[in-house]
């Protein structure tokens, strides 16, 4: 008799997965068995105060809302003892080049735990082999409108549905559903101190909240001349790192927000609206990116 499928959600507890959730939770699609949110730890506190709404609608179906964590990314980077998992900060070389790090947050502290938290629940953790047909489904919340973002999973354990597809829903239409479910104030998913946040994020985040403000000042200032862990072993940045695309301080940054349309994506585990990797043309010293 062929076991029952592992039916779980990528809860990244922006709009969509918030919507799949909901979905579930409502019956109006099929339920999951759990769904898992990545913690980087540094996530906005009104993102984890959705969480907190999240888990009690999930607890009245019997839901389960499972938090996993690699570590703590703002800590980690400024950590001379951790490896440096590179963010994709905007780079200035020596001569006024202009590039990026590579990312590797997203892998590091989302997909990551989320594949070691699949791998328990089917019963073989690593370094275990997960035996041929033996896998989970993992819901993702891509809408119609980033179908271009819905992938198959990198790994045989786990394969990646997508209901808000079958259902032929754009992102508009999850913000119509939360606003119906009284969620229409969602957050978008990311973490504090994320480099692609536009300038209508960072000025919210000085007006409304001083406290996460002066936290991304102050890590800013921190990685300026690369990682901790770099600069302890004797291999600074051949440049500078910094969190906004003017290269200049946070707190020196002339904020100039435009309009965001509806449909911009948050940052979850595999819907990250900046999927290419990119490279740091300016260099940085060896070992800086481990």
């Amino acid at each position: 008799m062929t076991a029952p499928t592992t039916r779980l959600l990528s809860l990244g507890a922006g709009v969509q997965s918030s919507t799949l959730l909901l979905l579930a939770a409502r019956g109006e699609i099929t339920g999951f068995d759990a769904a898992i949110f990545a913690d980087t730890s540094w996530e906005p506190v009104v993102v984890y105060r959705h969480l907190d709404r999240l888990m009690e609608v999930a607890d009245e179906v019997g839901i389960e809302i499972v938090r996993v964590r690699s570590g703590d990314i703002r800590a980690d980077a400024l950590d001379p003892k951790h490896r440096f998992a590179s963010m994709p900060l905007y780079t200035l070389g020596p001569n006024g080049e202009r590039g990026m790090a590579r990312r590797q947050c997203t892998g590091e502290y989302k997909i990551k735990p989320i594949k070691v938290e699949v791998r328990r629940r089917l019963g073989y953790p690593h370094p275990a082999r997960v035996p041929a047909g033996v896998r989970a489904d993992i819901a993702i919340g891509i809408s119609l409108d980033e179908i271009g973002r819905a992938r198959d999973a990198d790994v045989a354990y786990m394969r990646n549905v997508f209901p808000l597809l079958d259902l032929g829903w754009r992102r508009e239409d999850c913000l119509r559903y939360l606003h119906q479910q009284g969620l229409g104030d969602t957050p978008r998913s990311s973490c504090v101190g994320c480099p692609f946040h536009a300038d209508g994020f960072w000025l919210a985040l000085r007006e409304n909240s001083p406290t996460e403000w002066a936290d991304a000042v102050a890590f800013d200032h921190a990685i300026r001349n690369g990682s901790a862990r770099a600069n302890a072993a004797g291999h600074p940045l051949r440049g500078q790192f910094f969190l906004h695309r003017q290269r200049v301080p946070l707190d020196e940054v002339v904020l100039r927000p435009r309009p965001q349309p509806a449909d911009t994506p948050g940052c979850g585990p595999w819907t990250c609206p900046h999927d290419a990797p990119n490279s740091a043309p300016t260099g940085t010293g060896r070992g800086e990116v481990a």
